[in-house]
């Protein structure tokens, strides 16, 4: 089976990556490739931050990379927390702090749509390729749940009517903005006969 090296320290996005992608790749973290380093996500848009990542671990390994940035954003704060989702409140990865600015930031907010978007990377030896996906919810007033990480606790799917914190991983993984990037990606794949 194919190597796939995903760009990601994120236990939770690796172990998403390998439930989504396990049948078609040898899904395996950049440490596992000997990649320790931490990529500096300069990049103004979720496309470019996923292209930068996926580069890094490409240009180091040689093996199929793939890369995503991911973030929610929210309707009501114009887009916020976007491309700084991880460190929305500062230290990165915080998902506690991070969810509790927000919902600080909405306090008396009654239009709390929101979504949840990725933009995924995938280097090959003669290709790049580019896919994106998104689901649609609304940011609930407190968490429910423990299930998840990030702002799951605190988004309400419109896809599952609950908390993606309530959610099972399959659930989850049915209907999330990365599953609906990875199955663009498997039908361009598909498309080049890869």
């Amino acid at each position: 089976m194919q190597k796939l090296v995903i760009a990601t320290k994120n236990q939770g996005k690796l172990k998403e990556f390998k439930e989504i992608l396990g049948d078609y790749f040898e899904v395996v973290a950049a440490a596992d490739v000997g990649y320790n380093d931490d990529v500096e996500e300069t990049g103004t848009t979720f496309e470019e931050n996923s292209y930068i990542k996926a580069k890094a671990i490409y240009d180091f390994c040689h093996l199929p990379s793939l890369a995503d940035d991911s973030g929610l954003m929210v309707d009501a704060l114009n887009g916020e927390p976007g491309i700084n989702s991880a460190r929305y409140a500062g230290g990165h990865g915080d998902d506690k702090a991070n969810y509790t600015l927000l919902l600080n930031k909405l306090e008396g907010v009654t239009d709390r749509h929101a979504k949840f978007v990725t933009a995924l990377t995938l280097i090959l030896d003669n290709d790049v390729i580019v896919t994106h996906g998104q689901t649609l919810g609304e940011i609930l007033h407190a968490p429910v749940g423990e299930f998840g990480f990030g702002y799951d606790p605190v988004f309400f799917s419109y896809d599952l009517q609950k908390s993606f914190g309530v959610a099972t991983p399959e659930e989850k993984n049915g209907v999330s903005h990365r599953k609906r990037a990875i199955d663009a990606l498997l039908l361009k794949l598909k498309e080049l006969n890869f």
